[in-house]
C-alpha cells in the first residue's frame, strides 16, 4: 500500500506533519524491535535469525502535531532464492514512496561492505529521499563504542559535506526513542492524518496471527531452517459449541521432511511448545481464549517455486 492508497483525514491542525518512514539495514540490526518501540505495541515479529521480516508492516506513531507511518521492511540482502528476489523488489518499491529513510547500524558491529551495498542500493531506489543514521542496540555497547560508532556512521553518510543527522537508540531499553521521533517529525512535510488515532497498524488480523505462529516456530532454530518456514491460516471462526474462544487452524510449511521432523520434535513436543508460545500473543491480540490447531506440511522448495510463492502471498 502506498500513500496514494491511504485515506486521509481533514481534521488536522495547522502545521501538522505526516509521512512515511522506513528503516533499512542489514538483517538483525534491530529494525523490527525499533518499529515496535516506536509504535508502543508489538506489530512486527522478532527473532535471532536474519531475514525474519517477510513483508512490509506499517505501524502508526501518533502525536498531537504529527503522525508517522513507520514501514518495517525485510532486510535488503543479496538474494539466493526467488523469494529473496521478490522481497528485495518489495523493499525497493517501499523506499521509493517514503519521506525519510533511517539506516540502522548496531553499536557493537563495525560498518562493512554489506552496509555500503545497502546504502548504494537505497540511494539508487530512492534518489533525493533524506537518510538519517540510527545507531541501534546501545544496551550492547560501551559509551566509547557508541561514540565511535556515531562518528563512523556520520562519516559513512557523507560527513561534513552532507551533515547527516545521526541518532543513538536502544529499542529494548526505550532509550532515545522520543528523541528519534522528534528527529523524524522534523524531516516530514506538512500534511494530513493518514489513519485514525486508534489505529496502530494496517496489517489484517490473519496476517498478524500467521506471523505470531512463525515467530514461535523460529524460536531456537539455527542456520538455514528459518528461511524455509512459512505459515498460512486456513480457517478462523468462533467456537461452534458456544465457548468464548476463537478456533484457528493453521499450517506451517517447510521444504524438506527433515525440517518437518525438527519442528515436530521428539514425540511432537516441540510442536506443542510452538502452539503454547503462539497462543499467548494471539489471545492478547484477539482479547479472548484461542484454540490453535497447528499442522506441519512439506512444500518442496517453495522459496524458488513461483506457483507456491503466489499461493503463500509472495
Amino acid at each position: 500500500m502506498t500513500r496514494r492508497q491511504v485515506h486521509s483525514f481533514t481534521d488536522t491542525p495547522e502545521g501538522f506533519r505526516s509521512g512515511f518512514v522506513s528503516f533499512v539495514g542489514r538483517p538483525n540490526t534491530g529494525k523490527s524491535t525499533l518499529t515496535n518501540a516506536l509504535v508502543g505495541q508489538k506489530i512486527a515479529i522478532t527473532a535471532d535469525q536474519p531475514e525474519t521480516t517477510r513483508h512490509p508492516i506499517r505501524g502508526l506513531v501518533h502525536r498531537p502535531d504529527a503522525q508517522i507511518v513507520v514501514v518495517d521492511t525485510p532486510g535488503l540482502h543479496r538474494p539466493r532464492t526467488l523469494l529473496g528476489e521478490r522481497l528485495n523488489e518489495a523493499v525497493k518499491d517501499t523506499y521509493a514512496d517514503v519521506d525519510v529513510i533511517g539506516l540502522t547500524i548496531p553499536a557493537d558491529e563495525k560498518i562493512g561492505p554489506g552496509d555500503r551495498w545497502i546504502l548504494e542500493n537505497v540511494r539508487q531506489a530512492a534518489p533525493g529521499i533524506p537518510i538519517i543514521g540510527i545507531v541501534t542496540k546501545l544496551d550492547k555497547a560501551s559509551r566509547d563504542q557508541v561514540g565511535a560508532q556515531l562518528l563512523a556512521l556520520y562519516d559513512f553518510l557523507g560527513g561534513d559535506e552532507t551533515k547527516p543527522v545521526v541518532v543513538p537508540v536502544s529499542a529494548v531499553e526505550n532509550t532515545q526513542i522520543d528523541t528519534l521521533v522528534d528527529v523524524l517529525v522534523e524531516q516530514l512535510p506538512e500534511g494530513p492524518k493518514f489513519y485514525p488515532d486508534d489505529h496502530l497498524t494496517d496489517d489484517d488480523t490473519e496476517t498478524r496471527i500467521s506471523e505470531f505462529i512463525r515467530e514461535a516456530a523460529l524460536s531456537g532454530l539455527k542456520d538455514e531452517l528459518p528461511h524455509s518456514v512459512a505459515v498460512q491460516v486456513d480457517e478462523m471462526f468462533d467456537d461452534p459449541e458456544g465457548r468464548d474462544r476463537t478456533n484457528i487452524y493453521a499450517v506451517v510449511y517447510v521444504e524438506r521432511p527433515g525440517q518437518q521432523r525438527i519442528l515436530e520434535g521428539k514425540d511432537g513436543r516441540r510442536l506443542k511448545s510452538i502452539v503454547r508460545r503462539a497462543r499467548e500473543p494471539i489471545m492478547e491480540l484477539l482479547g479472548r481464549n484461542v484454540y490453535l490447531d497447528l499442522r506441519i506440511k512439506v512444500l518442496k522448495n517453495w522459496q524458488s517455486d513461483p506457483k507456491q510463492l503466489g499461493r503463500l502471498g509472495f
